[in-house]
């Protein structure tokens, strides 16, 4: 395993912790992760089949051309991609958009950033954990929800207590059985194509349903674009990936491409499969949920749609390891710089693991996820109002990406009376280079304008607790700011 400084690539220990990066001290992360392992916690994150929950949804709002709503969210999405890619480069730490928004925007922008991460990178794993717990109590009936719900949530924090490796390797097995699951599904849709034809033609997928509509498919796109969220979870193991910042960034993009294929490929398969037209779908909106599922099961027999079922009750708790392990490096970024107790900036000398970051980052989603387990409208309540958080946090990492190419960078990460920005690369100044029209402004504003449209489209629900969770947010900072003033003042 690669050993290096952790911390900033300047070598310097994050947050004034001492020690080898390996040595397990306090405030250190061991950079032991490979690009397959980033890759493997993104894919995690996002599962390779993310769209069978909104499949019926996005047929429908699009009017039959569903795999063209796959690949323009996957364009979108690319943009935030790119602005990752941009920004770990200059602030290669744990905490991903946190780390970057300070380095771009200020220290009150990155806190803000992080905050609002938090309320995703915490709620989203509850929803998997929940949705693991009802598919396994559907198996085992005798068993209620909230207890597989339970067990879920203590075995994947028991795997990330182990290390960031060993959750990575199990993490790996569970990906590689959803890709097999995924491939019998391709397989199997691809024969009864070949056999049988398909009723709407070749073409329907792409073309939609007596006609395309643009309109649709951007309505479509902005539901669509929340399968992608989670692999920017990559970014957060910024400081445990040997090979540096460039690692992390092929890896983000890597997994947004692969992503993307194996999304518009099940699409396609299944619309061509779907008995039922998208217009009639759409006037059925009770069974947009389960289209998927009875497309496999009419096509190609209850035994896939019962595996596909099992895989995705599985992938669900382990998506929500790979969400807790970087709720975990965002608590621990945070506290590391005192923006929360500083308690959770321990790293354990064994596994060298945020022990205590994750801890704090289980309890909560255990207490979200069995709690909405023991409510009949659970899932539609925690599903609700997961998403905003992390688009908000989205639309301060393109705002970072402007502000530190544009102007932070340019004067050389320096301020009057500062010091360099804080987390940022020694070196990674836009001094080096003029910036680039094209990724440092054209691209950023794409995805903040895709940002804005989807929140606009997000549920009143999500909106009221974003808004809220926002407002709580600032009542800290200036808290904190106040308190800072008050002991000696405050770096911006």
């Amino acid at each position: 395993m690669p050993g290096t400084s952790g911390g900033g690539a300047d070598g310097a220990a994050p947050g004034g912790a001492s020690g080898g990066a390996d040595s397990g001290a306090p405030g250190r992360l061991r950079r032991t992760l490979t690009f397959r392992d980033l890759l493997v916690y993104g894919l995690l994150f996002i599962a390779p089949m993310a769209p069978v929950g909104i499949f019926g949804t996005l047929q429908a709002r699009s009017h039959g051309a569903v795999t063209v709503v796959y690949l323009v969210a996957t364009v979108a999405m690319a943009c935030t991609a790119s602005s990752y890619a941009q920004m770990v480069r200059v602030a290669p730490r744990a905490g991903s958009v946190y780390a970057y928004a300070r380095a771009g925007l200020g220290e009150g922008a990155g806190f803000v950033a992080g905050w609002m991460a938090m309320l995703d990178y915490l709620l989203i794993p509850a929803v998997a954990y929940l949705f693991s717990g009802i598919a396994l109590h559907a198996l085992v009936p005798a068993v209620h929800p909230w207890v597989w719900t339970a067990l879920a949530v203590v075995v994947t924090t028991l795997l990330n207590l182990a290390g960031v490796r060993t959750a990575a390797r199990v993490g790996f097995a569970v990906l590689a059985m959803e890709i097999v699951v995924l491939a019998v599904f391709v397989v199997s849709a691809v024969v009864v194509l070949v056999a049988h034809g398909a009723p709407r033609g070749w073409a329907a997928p792409l073309t939609g349903e007596g006609g395309f509509s643009v309109g649709a498919v951007l309505s479509a796109v902005s539901v669509a674009v929340l399968s992608y969220l989670g692999f920017d979870a990559i970014a957060s193991f910024a400081e445990e990936a040997g090979g540096g910042p460039d690692r992390v960034a092929r890896a983000l993009l890597t997994c947004l491409v692969v992503a993307g294929v194996l999304f518009a490929v099940q699409t396609y398969l299944a619309a061509l499969l779907m008995p039922m037209s998208a217009a009639d779908l759409a006037a059925r909106p009770a069974e947009q949920g389960t289209a998927f599922y009875a497309t496999v099961d009419s096509a190609v027999g209850r035994w896939l749609r019962d595996l596909v079922a099992v895989s995705k009750a599985v992938g669900a708790a382990f998506a929500a390891l790979a969400g807790q392990a970087a709720a975990g490096r965002l608590l621990f970024a945070m506290a590391r710089d005192r923006r929360l107790p500083g308690a959770m900036s321990k790293v354990d000398a064994a596994s060298g693991a945020p022990r205590r970051a994750l801890l704090g980052a289980a309890l909560v989603t255990l207490v979200a996820a069995v709690g909405a387990a023991r409510r009949d409208d659970g899932l539609d309540l925690l599903s609700s109002v997961v998403n905003v958080g992390a688009l908000t946090a989205f639309g301060l990492l393109h705002a970072s990406v402007l502000g530190w190419f544009w102007y932070r960078g340019r004067r050389g990460d320096r301020g009057p009376g500062r010091s360099r920005a804080p987390g940022v690369a020694a070196g990674a100044r836009a001094g080096a280079g003029a910036p680039s029209v094209l990724w440092h402004a054209v691209v950023p504003l794409l995805g903040l304008a895709v940002v804005i449209a989807v929140v606009v489209e997000a549920s009143a629900t999500a909106q009221l607790v974003g808004g809220v969770w926002l407002v709580a947010g600032l009542v800290v900072l200036a808290v904190q700011y106040g308190g800072r003033s008050r002991a000696g003042g405050v770096r911006g």
